[in-house]
């Protein structure tokens, strides 16, 4: 159910870097992974990674180190070294909370949309809590990930809503692209990237202040 007179229909999250500052523990992630094969990981290999799913990233790796590996072993080795970095927890980006708690008690349904498979996704979006979301999209869940518009189809499908009645908040290329692809209002909060412009992209600095009306004012204009 939406609120009434609201173009908007449902408010979609991505979680790694956008929700949960956790880009840097996936880093650390990527980093053991690529020592462990005799490779060397840098800060540009990183960034080049962001947002991609662990089967695209150990991709990246085996290209990077010649291992010889499976993607699907190289993935979950990441995928381990990860849950270890959660132990401690994952930070919260700026504003993150307040915005869920946000959609969480308005009518508007909202959903996680997540590159990360599900055995982590609960781990690392603890300090939120998945109950927050009225469902969730993780990483080994669809058919194809980001920048694939599939899971937010996937979202928009379970909630019942038109994508392109939605807004996506996302934080790297791979994630906007697959948000837009998807026919979203994406909303991107960049984090340790520099995203290029697109026609329709809302850039911000953070999750801080936004308020269900902005979000209903972008959808629309995007209608209008």
């Amino acid at each position: 159910m939406t609120r009434t007179g609201s173009s908007l229909q449902a408010v979609l999250f991505d979680m790694d870097g956008t929700l949960i500052d956790s880009e840097g523990l996936w880093g650390r992630a990527e980093s053991a992974t690529v020592a462990d094969l005799g490779g060397v990981w840098t800060h540009e290999d990183h960034r080049r990674n962001i947002g991609g799913a662990s089967g695209q990233v150990a991709r990246y790796i085996l290209d990077l180190t010649g291992a010889d590996a499976a993607p699907e072993e190289v993935a979950a080795r990441m995928q381990a070294e990860f849950a270890r970095a959660l132990d401690d927890g994952a930070d919260l980006r700026p504003g993150a909370k307040e915005l869920v708690a946000l959609v969480a008690a308005s009518p508007l349904p909202s959903a996680l949309v997540t590159s990360t498979r599900r055995a982590l996704v609960e781990r690392a979006i603890d300090a939120i809590g998945l109950d927050s979301f009225d469902v969730s999209v993780a990483g080994d869940e669809v058919e194809a990930n980001k920048p694939d518009p599939a899971p937010y189809l996937k979202a928009a499908r379970l909630l019942g809503v038109d994508p392109r009645a939605c807004v996506a908040f996302e934080d790297s290329a791979v994630g906007v692209a697959s948000a837009m692809a998807a026919g979203c209002v994406t909303v991107a909060v960049p984090d340790q990237v520099e995203l290029p412009s697109a026609p329709g992209l809302v850039v911000r600095d953070s999750l801080v202040g936004i308020e269900l009306d902005w979000l209903d004012s972008l959808v629309s204009a995007k209608t209008i």
